[in-house]
């Protein structure tokens, strides 16, 4: 089994929207992709490139990802 939920608490404290308050699965389609990097090694340039795509392409917006990507890779070598 996979740990979703930690990864899922992450994003939803960072939080770039500001929605997290009200919809708590707003960032789940970045749950999957993010554990699926961190289990093939991505380190935190490889996070960093990955959500910033996604702020930008999928959700419309610039995001700063660098404190949130390092707090992610933090964790998957922490567990």
């Amino acid at each position: 089994m996979f740990p979703v939920e930690p990864i899922r608490l992450l994003l939803n404290e960072w939080d770039p929207i500001g929605v997290a308050d009200s919809v708590d699965d707003e960032y789940d389609c970045l749950v999957w992709p993010l554990l699926s990097r961190l289990r093939a090694g991505a380190g935190v340039d490889g996070i960093r490139e990955y959500l910033r795509h996604e702020m930008s392409d999928h959700f419309g917006l610039t995001a700063d990802v660098d404190a949130i990507a390092e707090r992610l890779v933090s964790w998957w070598r922490s567990r």
